[in-house]
């Protein structure tokens, strides 16, 4: 599988399937995979706590610390995906949804090259 020839419905179905083969419906609620995706999360960062930002790249080219970082990134990419299937959330469609409110929230001419948000007027 790779990125460019895999449709989310495809990974949907897949982890739909490994779920069902362990019969983990049960305990793939929302509030758990919620919970799973932060504690995922949590151990995605362990990687990189406490580097600086070249030493947070230069992990990566350690083939160990790049196939570590790669299966949390996995894990938390499959928690997610077994969300969008307890909460029928389309992933695709919120996505789409959400880069909308983004582009209005975040001008590029207004935002380009700064980390903070743009002020409102309080007009």
């Amino acid at each position: 599988m790779k990125d460019d020839a895999t449709t989310l419905a495809q990974l949907r179905q897949d982890m739909a399937q490994f779920v069902a083969r362990r019969d983990w419906q049960k305990f793939h609620q929302p509030k758990n995979l919620a919970m799973s995706l932060a504690i995922e999360a949590a151990e995605l960062m362990e990687h990189f706590q406490w580097l600086d930002h070249d030493q947070s790249r230069d992990l990566l080219n350690d083939p160990a610390a790049r196939e570590q970082v790669a299966d949390e990134m996995a894990d938390i990419f499959a928690f997610l995906l077994s969300l969008a299937n307890s909460t029928g959330i389309d992933l695709a469609a919120a996505f789409e949804a959400k880069m909308v409110k983004n582009e209005l929230k975040y001008p590029a001419d207004v935002v380009r090259g700064q980390y903070k948000r743009p002020r409102r007027s309080h007009s």
